[in-house]
């Protein structure tokens, strides 16, 4: 397999002659199975070499023991760089391009594959290691749930250990507060509501378990919000058709952006229901989407426009790679893997932004709001929305009424009375 990246025989005999030969050789095998290019292998490859070197000179002979040496090769790399690295984002750079290709090679040649982000060490696991098992068997949280809660809670344990707190009994009401104005400088009042609720959860636990003396939960205070208190953010149907007029269909990512895209402003799917179609959720025959496992526990079924049914044939045609996975949609670039929502996501904020659309907080919930005004703007009832879109309760739909602005101009305009 080395000779497909390496064509000097004396560079193959010099990778080889490497205590860790046998083990690169597999991982370029494992690269090459799984999309990498060429120069993504010839610049790893000489890395490694150089690490097992390193270590094998530090006494390191067992690949067990190779993971303790990664910081200090890491810092010795820094020292003998060229050129210093001009700023703290250029550095940061510079280590994670020694790091994660080290990281992913041990994980390979140890367990065979990369472990998960998500399946590594949860947040405050010294402090409460059962805290995430009791979310899932005890409160029956879905796995995307306590996902949520562990991100948020990431984000709190590098606060807190920021502030050097290393005892749980030394949490404070104050350090709640900070955290959460810290948060609030990056996300909406409505947003902080998700942090809160995780944290809630992590310090009425840690009272339970007897961990900490005193049940901190109730002095999280969030900010208050308002029912109905904001405004979808849509955008005209015309700033619509101009993000996917700025989508370059002829490459392989375009391809594929402008179907999950078109999913989205048709569909006014959400993107974690983008990342989960699957190819059996397309019936040619009948012409129907299959919408499975919404946020609100069912199933959806929706005709298959001729518009949608063309761009995800074009996707399947010349984007999709061969693979044996059901998923529809997967990443462009190696690790060829299922999208996740979080992609959805950014690439409809990547449009929106190149095509020079003024909105807040763009997202593939601005394509959704977007769908809901479209039925507003058609005097589809608020209960029919609400079906389409998939909500589970009729509270959910009625924000659309503050976009109705035909009803809302008849009532301006119409006599005090009569609305009385």
């Amino acid at each position: 397999m080395l000779e497909h990246y390496f064509i000097r025989p004396d560079t193959v005999d010099r990778i080889r002659a490497s205590w860790l030969g046998d083990l690169i050789e597999k991982y370029v095998t494992w690269l090459s199975e799984h999309a990498y290019k060429a120069r993504c292998v010839s610049h790893r490859v000489p890395l490694l070499v150089a690490f097992g070197e390193f270590a094998r000179q530090r006494g390191v002979d067992r690949v067990e023991l190779l993971a303790g040496q990664l910081d200090a090769f890491v810092k010795a790399r820094l020292r003998h760089r060229d050129r210093p690295c001009r700023s703290k984002v250029a550095r940061q750079q510079y280590v994670h391009g020694i790091r994660e290709p080290i990281e992913q090679f041990l994980q390979v040649v140890q367990f065979g594959k990369p472990t998960p982000r998500s399946g590594g060490s949860r947040p405050f696991a010294q402090w409460a290691p059962g805290f995430f098992a009791h979310l899932r068997d005890e409160r029956g949280l879905s796995a995307t749930t306590v996902e949520v809660y562990a991100y948020h809670l990431v984000l709190f344990e590098q606060f807190v250990t920021g502030r050097c707190v290393v005892d749980p009994g030394a949490m404070s009401p104050a350090l709640f507060d900070a955290f959460l104005a810290e948060r609030r400088a990056h996300v909406c009042a409505r947003s902080l509501r998700m942090p809160c609720t995780a944290l809630r959860s992590f310090l009425r636990y840690l009272f339970r378990e007897g961990i900490v003396r005193r049940d901190l939960s109730a002095a999280v205070d969030g900010p208050r919000t308002y029912t109905l208190s904001e405004i979808p953010r849509s955008i005209p149907a015309d700033d619509v058709k101009r993000m996917l007029e700025v989508i370059e269909r002829r490459s392989i990512v375009g391809c594929r952006d402008y179907a999950m895209l078109l999913l989205l402003v048709v569909y006014g799917l959400r993107a974690r229901e983008v990342a989960a179609l699957t190819v059996h959720d397309l019936d040619w025959r009948a012409a129907v989407l299959h919408v499975r496992g919404r946020k609100a526990g069912h199933a959806a079924t929706y005709p298959l426009t001729a518009e949608v049914g063309e761009a995800l044939l074009d996707y399947l045609r010349r984007g999709r790679p061969e693979t044996s996975g059901r998923c529809l949609f997967f990443r462009a670039v190696a690790p060829r893997g299922a999208v996740t929502h979080r992609i959805v996501s950014l690439r409809a904020t990547h449009y929106l932004r190149k095509a020079g659309i003024d909105v807040a907080r763009p997202g593939s919930h601005t394509l959704r709001h977007s769908c809901a005004q479209r039925l507003v703007d058609a005097e589809f009832s608020l209960k029919v929305i609400g079906d389409f879109l998939g909500h589970r309760h009729a509270a959910s739909t009625r924000i659309y009424s503050k976009v109705a602005i035909e009803a809302l101009r008849e009532v301006a305009l119409g006599a005090g009375e009569a609305i009385l």
